[in-house]
């Protein structure tokens, strides 16, 4: 029962201490719980009101806020111990996919476990991955000198190359920044990070020769979609149309031509956000964005208030690679950068997916809790 004595507890009650002690951060958690439901939303219209394929997302979207809790009271001494061997099961996981892996649409990506539910080894690897470039990083004086460096480029990458085999272009995009920003946060001098810019460039004929015929026509018909409409245009062509139908205020919600009458595909994935365009307008995609940027910014600071080195470096590195999933995927539906099948954050349809976002985000919590035990971790 609720008396007098216990109203001193609100009163005392600050958003960064309680966050501190007990782990979780309730601004974040309440940014993501509102983003999730918007989401389900969003996929109920975009899957063709799939009452099941709801039902999935909304199951794995809580299975992702309670690992997202259980990570966010763990000790980040304890975090920093186990990225070793997270990052070498992750490998071995993606080792394994390129053996034993199942496939799907031309891409083999999953494994299919006795007793366990499918799943993309890749996205554990998005965490563990900057967890252990951080890691490395982290023992030994920052800004990192060229060994430091040319170790943690061996680990990145070691699992790049495995992911992008499978194939999966995007995804290695996005493990690769993910591990670059480790990098970048630590401190490297501007001459240093040209010279890996100017490396990256040279290495893009390279990129280019080992990618696949459908994967460089997705390119080439970056700059023209109209040169293949009915080939590999039609992704572009068919978002383009469902955002710009839209207008303001959009067709009303479920009454999209692009999505319902199947013109548009991926609708419930990579394309959802031209779904949320065309039927909710420029007003629903804004509404989108506002809940994004200020689950951005409450990360950045958690971010600066993290009491350790690891701690900053790894969650700075979630925080930027979350942005990219936004540019990458906005980027690709606008047609302003090539279909590499990302999904959009916390509102595409997948399981896995949802729950190694949430996961990521107990980690930064985690990162910034006061840790009494280990008062001169770095």
């Amino acid at each position: 029962m609720f008396t007098i004595a216990d109203a001193g507890q609100f009163e005392s009650f600050k958003p960064k201490r309680y966050a501190q002690r007990y782990g979780l951060d309730p601004f974040l958690t309440v940014l993501l719980c509102v983003t999730g439901l918007y989401g389900l939303v969003i996929l109920y219209s975009a899957s063709g009101q799939s009452d099941s394929m709801v039902i999935r997302q909304g199951l794995h979207f809580a299975v992702g806020l309670v690992a997202m809790g259980v990570i966010s009271q763990v000790r980040r001494d304890v975090i920093k111990q186990l990225t070793p061997l997270i990052f070498v099961l992750a490998s071995l996981l993606l080792l394994a996919v390129l053996f034993f892996g199942v496939g799907a649409k031309g891409a083999q990506r999953w494994l299919d476990l006795p007793g366990l539910p499918r799943f993309q080894p890749s996205e554990l690897m998005k965490l563990a991955l900057p967890a252990m470039v951080a890691w490395w990083l982290n023992r030994h004086r920052l800004p990192p000198k060229l060994p430091d460096l040319a170790i943690a480029a061996v680990l990145i990458v070691i699992p790049v190359l495995m992911i992008a085999k499978q194939p999966d272009l995007g995804t290695s995009i996005i493990i690769a920044g993910s591990g670059f920003f480790v990098v970048f946060l630590a401190g490297i001098s501007w001459r240093l990070l040209g010279v890996l810019i100017g490396a990256g460039l040279a290495s893009l004929p390279v990129l280019w020769s080992i990618m696949h015929d459908y994967q460089r026509a997705r390119v080439l018909t970056l700059f023209d979609p109209a040169s293949d409409p009915l080939g590999a245009g039609w992704n572009t062509i068919q978002a383009m149309t469902a955002l710009g139908s839209g207008g303001v205020f959009g067709k009303g919600y479920a009454a999209g031509t692009q999505a319902q009458l199947k013109f548009l595909p991926e609708s419930h994935t990579d394309f959802i956000i031209a779904v949320l365009g065309e039927e909710l307008g420029f007003f629903g995609i804004a509404t989108l964005l506002v809940l994004y940027v200020l689950i951005l910014g409450r990360c950045l600071l958690l971010t600066i208030r993290a009491e350790s080195q690891f701690g900053r470096l790894l969650s700075g590195s979630i925080t930027l690679t979350f942005f990219v999933y936004l540019f990458v995927n906005l980027g690709m539906v606008s047609g302003v950068l090539p279909v590499v099948g990302v999904p959009l954050p916390l509102i595409s349809y997948g399981g896995t997916s949802v729950v190694s976002l949430l996961v990521g985000f107990g980690l930064i919590m985690a990162m910034q809790r006061t840790n009494r035990v280990l008062s001169g971790e770095t």
